[in-house]
């Protein structure tokens, strides 16, 4: 069994879309590989087979390893729910909220953990792909690190730094991160790799002469640009500005998403995105919502509460409530779909001060109730008005009920699941991955009087990875990356 791991000089620097690559091109090689991710920080999350939760970016890395998502590909999950504290999820499974310095102290406690996953994934594969998260210069957080160099070391990995070119500095990333890391973690890099180049990579030689004089590093290769990225599910927010077809001509479906603070699961709108009879715009902080949207998505949402407040005071509720009016189509999913209510209540303060209760939209006549456990399902059923099979997961706290419950969306093992209004035009669902489905999103948009295309999404992204698998193989030195990961250290 072989293994390698990849880590950044800084965030988003590539690392999950070339494992993805690497992953696809070496089980079209014939290899059973399986991805790791020992940390991750994220509110786009999946469901596993386990019915856990981990980063959208390891479920990807399993599609693209002819996989189902298993919680020991992410074992430790961070879900951010304020600008200083996260929810802790550990093999899938909520173990707590923690402020940024309490999770410093306790996440030394949580390698035998990710050790353990670690290991399961072992058993059964030829090589395991395994990212870091963040930047592997970050020495200050070295005590007790279990995402990069802290992982590496107690696995005994291989490591191979990814520096991006596309943001600048690429030269000056490497060669800082092999000048400030330790001896005993720089011994570790076996090579670094160069991604995101636009242009003629011949003309960046001179660059990877420099870099491996002054670390003594062997490059793995430049990787262009890869611009079918967009259609791959996004895992970052900062990724919802990506476009997958550029300008759209008039007379397509419209819709309009405002992006909320702690916006989660937002892969639900992967699908619409690239279908090419869709727009979908993105409506960021300080922009209205367009008073021609078709539909208006109420997307999810880490903190229900906190970002309906946020909605409030960009005076989105005002437009949402006026597009209704107008007889307009607003759809809301799990923490949406909680906002369209009268009342989220409370009782427990899972969000806020216990036993408080906020005034929502009141599109729907439902009321929320923020407790019990996290319900972390995946789930088959019927959407009721054109009787096609449906699936997808739930990720959420909290139960709504009310009249316009009498008016389900979906039938699932025989319950009804979701809730519309009289005009059926307000509609609610804690279902997440609905419109991944060919036949529910054609359905779903014809009822609205759209001809829906017959476009495949999974099939463009099962194609989109065999692409990448095929753009890194061409362009990296994959042979000797396998070389290092037999190798070892």
């Amino acid at each position: 069994m072989s293994a390698i791991m990849f880590q950044g000089t800084g965030s988003n620097v590539g690392k999950s879309m070339l494992v993805a690559g690497l992953c696809r091109h070496l089980r079209n090689q014939g290899y059973k590989v399986a991805p790791f991710k020992p940390q991750n920080m994220s509110n786009n999350a999946a469901v596993t087979m386990e019915e856990g939760e981990i980063g959208r970016a390891q479920a990807m890395q399993a599609l693209a390893c002819g996989l189902e998502p298993s919680i020991h590909m992410n074992p430790v999950l961070l879900k951010p729910e304020s600008n200083i504290g996260s929810q802790v999820v550990v093999q899938g499974k909520v173990v707590g909220t923690m402020k940024a310095r309490d999770y410093a102290s306790a996440k030394k406690t949580l390698l035998s953990a990710v050790m353990a996953s670690y290991e399961t994934l072992r058993r059964g594969t030829d090589i395991v792909v395994v990212e870091g998260a963040g930047s592997a210069s970050e020495v200050n957080l070295r005590g007790g690190d279990i995402a990069n160099m802290g992982f590496a070391e107690a696995a005994k990995l291989p490591v191979i730094l990814i520096g991006d070119i596309d943001r600048g500095g690429v030269i000056a990333s490497l060669v800082g991160t092999s000048h400030i890391l330790p001896h005993s973690d720089r011994s570790l890099v076996k090579g670094y790799v160069i991604n995101k180049f636009r242009g003629d990579p011949t003309l960046f030689t001179s660059g990877l002469d420099i870099i491996s004089s002054e670390t003594n590093w062997p490059s793995f290769g430049v990787l262009p640009w890869f611009d079918h990225a967009a259609k791959l599910p996004a895992e970052d927010s900062e990724d919802l500005s990506r476009d997958i077809k550029g300008a759209r001509p008039d007379g397509q479906q419209k819709i309009a998403v405002p992006i909320l603070p702690r916006i989660a699961n937002f892969d639900d709108l992967d699908a619409l995105r690239s279908d090419p009879t869709i727009t979908v715009e993105m409506i960021r902080s300080g922009q209205p919502i367009p008073l021609d949207a078709d539909l208006i998505i109420l997307p999810g949402s880490k903190s229900t509460i906190a970002d309906f407040e946020a909605l409030k005071r960009e005076g989105w509720d005002i437009d949402i409530k006026a597009h209704a009016r107008k007889g307009g189509h607003v759809l809301g999913l799990c923490g949406g779909y909680q906002m369209l209510g009268k009342n989220i209540h409370d009782p427990l303060g899972v969000e806020g001060p216990a036993g408080s209760s906020t005034e929502g939209l009141g599109l729907l006549d439902i009321d929320t109730i923020m407790a019990g456990e996290k319900r972390t399902v995946r789930v088959k059923g019927t959407h009721i008005d054109s009787q096609c099979d449906m699936h997808g997961y739930e990720i959420h706290i909290g139960s709504s009920e009310g009249s316009d419950r009498s008016r389900p969306l979906f039938s699932i093992d025989g319950k009804d699941e979701g809730a519309r209004s009289a005009n059926g035009h307000i509609m609610g669902s804690y279902i997440h991955g609905l419109f991944n489905q060919d036949s529910f999103r054609r359905a779903f948009f014809e009822a609205m009087g759209h001809q829906a295309s017959s476009h495949s999404y999974d099939a463009m992204v099962d194609e989109t990875l065999d692409q990448l698998a095929e753009h890194v193989a061409a362009n990296l030195d994959v042979d000797g990356l396998l070389k290092v990961a037999k190798a070892g250290v």
